[in-house]
């Protein structure tokens, strides 16, 4: 059976939609929710049963980590070892269409890391995705909702239309733009732009 379809409000979500999420999320749930990019694929970070339906559903190597957002540059320090200079570079580009790149602390499962110990974490500019992740306590796990062919879905009802069979919930915001993050590293106390995205960094 295809997933239910909540119509929510991306900037100011109802309270009891998030909640319904958040009840989802904490009972091992995937869903689908707007971000500041691509609609995203969640669940929570410390379920290994729902990661790895995530992958399922993705069909994606094992080997490739999942990035996580986190509702506040607080947190980050719980999942990455965060220097002064990444505290100072994240906090200009935050909340944002950003993915860092950091060096992992022992708390991050080992399926959400690199083999080099690294993970990447968001803070996005999106109400909605923020609340999800400060209701149920711990990040939440994000890869863009995509097709077959890794076309992003930009429309709820295309969601779940093909990927409704593997979900619990799909948080309708309407349709989204069609524009993943901006993926900068932070390794060494260095800044390096791995994939320009819609997050856009002044000289």
């Amino acid at each position: 059976m295809a997933a239910p379809i909540l119509v929510v409000d991306i900037q100011h979500p109802q309270p009891r939609h998030v909640a319904r999420a958040v009840e989802m999320l904490e009972r091992g749930g995937v869903i689908a929710y707007p971000t500041d990019t691509y609609y995203g694929l969640g669940c929570d970070l410390m379920s290994k049963k729902a990661i790895e339906r995530l992958y399922q559903l993705k069909g994606r190597d094992r080997k490739k980590p999942l990035s996580f957002l986190c509702p506040d540059l607080s947190d980050v320090a719980k999942y990455a070892h965060v220097s002064n200079f990444a505290y100072r570079t994240m906090k200009g580009l935050t909340p944002g269409a950003f993915t860092f790149i950091l060096e992992a602390t022992r708390i991050v499962p080992e399926v959400m890391m690199s083999k080099q110990k690294q993970v990447g974490i968001r803070v996005p500019d999106a109400p909605l995705a923020r609340a999800l992740a400060s209701g149920l306590g711990r990040p939440l796990i994000t890869t863009s909702a995509s097709d077959d062919a890794g076309e992003p879905l930009i429309d709820a009802k295309d969601i779940k239309e093909k990927l409704g069979h593997g979900l619990d919930l799909i948080l309708d915001g309407g349709v989204t733009l069609m524009e993943p993050s901006t993926v900068v590293s932070l390794i060494g106390d260095s800044l390096e732009i791995l994939r320009q995205g819609k997050g856009r960094l002044d000289a």
